[in-house]
């Protein structure tokens, strides 16, 4: 580790009004590393008070942010892109130790995502119809106001940069509550902007618990709209919350997203791409393809494909040589993880790889085996509900109408996958998948394109354009 990530590991202050300010509580949140239990840092355990001063500090430096030009804001967006890619050691890093991903993965992934979510921002704040005339109105496109966004412990720096230059490219400025599991690299981006000039309060950092800072933040009357990226439980009670206010909601939430092998595809390719997305941070991420449709009749050849596949990953520590699969996030996730596994096999799911037991050699940390399930009906439980850890689950299909029912079938629907050698074919079953993406042959993640989901899954959306028309709102002036 660098000198300057080990100077970010216990953070005293929060970041209110362009200014490191001492929390008004006296409470600490230990952060603890997931590839060891061991302590590695503390943050602020934010108070209400907090957060009002937060957005204070938000609605004063709303009225003079709000008038830039998106030009202006196009130019800042660049330079935040530029100072993040000079600090791309250390934000990978910090990310590496606060969920333990591995190193490489973390640089390649996790920060390339956040660096992403400012560069696409110049080009589509010129993609923007800022104002238009229609009849004898002129249509304009403002900023909402304050937004306040919560973001989760997954991905701790990109879930943070795609409300932040969504938000301040329209015009809005932020107060941020950033996941108390891993917040460091929330720190060291507000040291970026601290030291690039962003005007004070432009940008804000709580951190706490979400039943005290979070509910604070959502209650509050300075704040316009909530941007919110977690649990669909959590999601419910931010919902009740913002309702009785009547204040815009944004927000992305779980998924059990299903990859269709079509009986023309191939196979091997398709389930070891499958596999890799599933995996990625250790399973932890929204959109990760958990469900593998194969046809009933290869279904034993998808077994075992999948069971080669999966003996390729290697559970290791973050910094550890050869390392190709971190550890979850936290003891409660490890605990969760862990039990539905077992919940699995209770309901009569096959193993083919992996399970509940630690892997050799890994005794501390919550390291779970990449795992793969087979004989798994539709009902069960491990079909249905978001793990969040690194298990698929083959479920097989009779025919193309079966596999699309079958896919459509959970309460989510954030992502999917379909693959076939028919183009027309894989394109015409995308189509009918309840899902905000659906990647097609393998397609690659677009920055510039919008994330959301359909049902459960959230509403709202993030990336590029539409990322900023999430935080704008309409005026009509009649002429």
């Amino acid at each position: 580790m660098t000198n300057s990530c080990n100077d970010v590991m216990h953070r005293t202050e929060i970041f209110v009004g362009g200014k490191w300010i001492r929390s008004a509580g006296s409470e600490v949140i230990d952060v603890i590393d997931p590839a060891t239990e061991n302590i590695i840092g503390s943050v602020p355990n934010g108070t209400a008070e907090d957060v009002e001063r937060a957005v204070r500090a938000a609605r004063e430096a709303f009225g003079s942010w709000s008038q830039t030009s998106p030009e202006e804001r196009a130019v800042w967006a660049q330079r935040i892109a530029d100072a993040v890619t000079a600090r791309a050691d250390d934000f990978a890093e910090l990310i590496a130790r606060e969920i333990g991903m591995p190193l490489a993965q973390s640089r390649a992934i996790q920060v390339k995502l956040g660096i992403g979510d400012f560069a696409v921002m110049p080009q589509a704040i010129s993609e923007i119809t800022w104002e238009e005339k229609i009849d004898n109105s002129i249509v304009l496109r403002e900023p909402i106001g304050v937004v306040g966004a919560i973001t989760p412990w997954n991905y701790p720096l990109h879930q943070v940069t795609a409300k932040v230059a969504g938000a301040l490219c329209a015009g809005c400025t932020v107060v941020v509550k950033p996941s108390e599991v891993a917040p460091f690299s929330v720190f060291l981006l507000a040291e970026v902007l601290d030291v690039l000039g962003l005007p004070p309060g432009v940008v804000n950092i709580v951190t706490g618990e979400g039943g005290t800072v979070g509910e604070a933040l959502v209650a509050h009357p300075g704040i316009d709209m909530i941007s919110f990226t977690g649990s669909t439980r959590a999601g419910r009670r931010i919902s009740e919350i913002a309702a009785a206010r009547v204040k815009p909601l944004a927000m992305e939430l779980g998924g059990k997203s299903a990859a269709v092998v079509l009986d023309d595809a191939d196979l091997e390719q398709a389930i070891t791409v499958t596999l890799s997305k599933c995996y990625q941070n250790a399973g932890q991420t929204c959109n990760a393809l958990t469900r593998l449709l194969v046809p009933r009749s290869r279904l034993a050849e998808a077994e075992w494909i999948a069971a080669a596949a999966a003996a390729e990953y290697r559970p290791g520590r973050p910094f550890g040589e050869g390392s190709t699969l971190g550890p979850l996030a936290s003891e409660d996730q490890f605990r969760r993880v862990r039990s539905l596994i077992d919940k699995g096999i209770e309901e009569g799911a096959r193993l083919v790889h992996g399970g509940a037991d630690r892997p050799e050699g890994l005794e501390r940390g919550y390291f779970v085996a990449p795992t793969v399930f087979s004989d798994v009906s539709e009902d069960m439980l491990i079909a249905q509900e978001e793990i969040f850890g690194p298990v698929a689950v083959i479920i097989g299909f009779d025919d193309e109408e079966d596999a699309i029912r079958i896919a459509n079938g959970t309460d989510y629907g954030l992502a999917g996958a379909v693959w076939s050698a028919d183009a027309s074919r894989a394109h015409r079953v995308a189509r009918r998948l309840r899902s905000g993406q659906v990647a097609i042959n393998g397609g690659a993640y677009n920055p510039r394109a919008p994330f959301g989901g359909f049902k459960q899954s959230g509403h709202g959306r993030e990336g590029g354009r539409f990322g900023i028309e999430e935080f704008l709102t309409y005026k009509s002036l009649q002429v």
